[in-house]
Order: structure tokens, then C-alpha cells, then sequence
């Protein structure tokens, strides 16, 4: 057992003069990053390493975990039983370049989510460079799978390498090889038949409006689409300038309107998760039971929204004002955070937190009994 998971199963003090906001079932950690923005190195102990504001975080097929870096341009893998980092993707230069070669020295720019098909292969969204691109798992080769590299909007109903998409953000994956992108510039979400390589708008018209629940997507607002994630064929969302959380059935293409009243706040918890505020969600994900995890980015903390229950709690953060860093190794909702984004969950319900400006990835771990 690593040095870093004895302490989060044994240390449960709390800072001097703490007061934690709720109680929390997890304790809080870092398994990456050492607090500082600027390379020094590709691999090494994680903990030792930095990582330049992390933003998407995912566990990869081979039970690492991978992690976005934005301001230096990588993808960084995480090995959770000895603690190590290296880097699998970007040469840590901002640009453009490197497709049909090793994806280690392609320039990428601003990576901001990962995600793995049912073969390996990785995904990657790069904001700036309104792409997505493919790293093969066997090859490690990386390709450009959809975006032209020009911002703009264009090319539905044809070649995704020939669309333009607006700041792509979040990227989901369903298991009948379709590729979901969240192009929050454009205020739509768009599909990627892997197959046959061409894009369509399943999602938003360019409109900045609220979608409207129980209706179909296709061709109506969806305001700010910020993160995805699939769990048995629905596709969850959080809009970002909506402040809320959606599900749609991929089978049926109907919205449904999950929390938040679309109006910035905070509190603790919240008894109807559709009259909770949220405040620019970044992140979501699920995790077995049906519960959906959400990063509210600019609360400093983390919700979970319990649809067996009725509400949305707050399992990690001290609240809007908390924003910094403290806490590893004390009750996750007694910690600091500094505008979180991406989230991610393990086989054993742990959660893992790109804290963007604490240029860190932090740990929910739930205590041994």
C-alpha cells in the first residue's frame, strides 16, 4: 500500500480552527502534482511532479489513471500502485502538429478531457484546437478524428475531419462506436459515427437558452453544453451557463431536467435537486447506484445528486469562499479547492479531481471500518 493511501485511511485530523460545513463519508488527498504550474519532467513520482492545471481525469482500461494538462499540453498516466507519472500524449509545446506519428511528440493545445473506447484506444478533446484526436492503443499512433482546426461552426451531416466546432470541451463515448462532443461554443452537442466518420448535431440549435424538459433535442437550445458522460446508454450533461444537470436517452433523444434551477447559488444541500443552484458546472460523472457527481466549479466543491433520496449534497469543498488549498488528509468537506473540473470514479466508488488551480489531482477515499 503506497505511503499516500496509509495517510487517507488513517489521518482524519482537521486544520486548527476548522469547522467543516457538512459531515463527509470520504477523505481527501492528492495523488498527483505538486502544486506548481511549470514542467519539470515527464515522469517520476507523481506527488513530486508538476502537473500544469488539470482539468479532465479519467481511469483508462489498464486501471491508471490519465490526466489532462492543460497548460502544458499533455496527457499525463498515473500509476495508482506505485505512484508514478509519464506522459502518453503531447510533446508538452503548444501547437498543432504530429498526426500519423508517436503521440509523446505531437504539440497538442489546452487537452481538456480523456476518455477510452471498449478496444483502448484514447480520445482526446483540445479546446484551442477545436479537435478531437484518437491515440491507438496497440500503434500509439495519433490521428485527428474530428475538427478541422479552425474555429467556427460547419459540416454536420458530413466528414467530422471536415467540421468546425467552437471550444470543444468534453468528449463521451456509447458502446456502439459513436463519439459525443460537447461543442459549448456552438451551444450544441455533436455525434461522431466512428465508423463511418461523419458528424451530425443531436443536440442545440446556437441558441443560448435553456432546453425545455421532455422535449426532443434535436434542433432545440441547449445552452453552454460543458461535460458529458454515458451510463447505459444515457448521456448526462451539465451546462455551464445553464448551471444544471441534464440526462438524454440516446435511444430516444428526450431531454430530461435532473437539478439545478438554472440560477447561480450554493448551499449545503438541497431537498428538490430542481430548485438547487449550482454555479458553473465543469465536470460529471456516475457511478453505479444511479447517483450523478458534479463539479460545481466556481463553488469550490463537489455535489452529488442522489435521485433515490431526492437531493444533492455537497461530499467535498468548504463552499464558494474556500477556494484555495488545504485539507489532505482530513474531511473532504473541510478541504480547499481552486475551480475543480474534471471528475472521474473507480470500481470501488473513489473519486478523482482534476483541481485545476491547486495544479493537483485529489482523491475521495472512503475510510477503512
Amino acid at each position: 500500500m503506497s505511503p499516500l493511501r496509509i495517510l487517507l485511511l488513517s489521518v482524519f485530523v482537521l486544520a486548527p480552527g476548522w469547522a467543516p460545513t457538512a459531515r463527509s463519508e470520504y477523505v481527501i488527498g492528492t495523488v498527483a502534482g505538486n502544486g506548481e504550474p511549470q514542467n519539470n519532467g515527464d515522469s517520476g513520482d507523481a506527488l513530486k511532479t508538476a502537473v500544469g492545471q488539470t482539468f479532465g481525469v479519467e481511469i483508462g482500461p489498464d486501471g491508471a489513471l490519465y490526466v489532462t494538462e492543460v497548460q502544458n499540453h499533455r496527457v499525463r498516466r498515473v500509476d495508482l500502485a506505485t505512484g508514478q507519472i509519464s506522459t502518453v500524449a503531447g510533446n508538452g509545446k503548444k501547437g498543432y502538429s504530429g498526426d500519423g506519428g508517436p503521440a509523446t511528440e505531437a504539440s497538442m493545445n489546452e487537452p481538456y478531457e480523456v476518455r477510452f473506447d471498449r478496444d483502448g484506444n484514447m480520445f482526446v478533446v483540445e479546446m484551442m484546437n477545436h479537435i478531437v484526436r484518437r491515440v491507438d492503443a496497440k500503434t500509439k499512433v495519433i490521428t485527428t478524428v474530428a475538427g478541422t482546426g479552425e474555429l467556427g461552426y460547419g459540416g454536420d451531416d458530413g466528414l467530422a475531419t471536415k467540421a468546425q466546432f467552437n471550444r470543444p470541451h468534453s468528449i463521451a463515448l456509447d458502446d456502439q462506436g459513436a463519439l459525443y462532443i460537447a461543442d459549448i461554443g456552438n451551444h450544441r452537442i455533436r455525434r461522431v459515427d466512428l465508423s463511418t466518420g461523419r458528424v451530425e448535431s443531436i443536440a442545440g440549435n446556437g441558441e443560448r437558452k435553456l432546453p425545455v424538459n421532455g422535449q426532443t433535442a434535436r434542433g432545440k437550445p441547449m445552452i453552454g453544453p460543458r461535460a458529458l458522460t454515458i451510463r447505459d446508454n444515457v448521456l448526462w450533461i451539465a451546462l455551464r451557463e445553464g448551471h444544471s444537470v441534464w440526462k438524454l436517452p440516446l435511444d430516444s433523444g428526450v431531454v430530461t431536467h435532473v437539478a439545478g434551477s438554472g440560477k447561480q447559488g450554493y448551499q449545503n444541500a438541497d431537498s428538490n435537486p430542481l430548485t438547487a443552484q449550482f454555479n458553473g458546472p465543469k465536470g460529471i460523472d456516475c457511478d453505479a447506484s444511479g447517483r450523478v457527481y458534479v463539479v460545481d466549479t466556481e463553488n469550490q466543491v463537489i455535489r452529488r445528486i442522489d435521485p433515490t433520496r431526492g437531493i444533492v449534497e455537497t461530499i467535498a469543498g468548504a463552499g464558494p469562499k474556500a477556494r484555495g488549498f488545504k485539507g489532505d488528509g482530513g474531511e473532504a468537506t473541510s478541504a480547499w479547492m481552486d475551480r475543480p473540473h474534471g471528475i472521474c470514479l473507480d470500481d470501488k466508488g473513489q473519486v478523482y479531481i482534476g483541481d485545476t488551480n491547486n495544479h493537483r489531482v485529489r482523491q475521495l477515499v472512503l475510510p477503512a471500518k
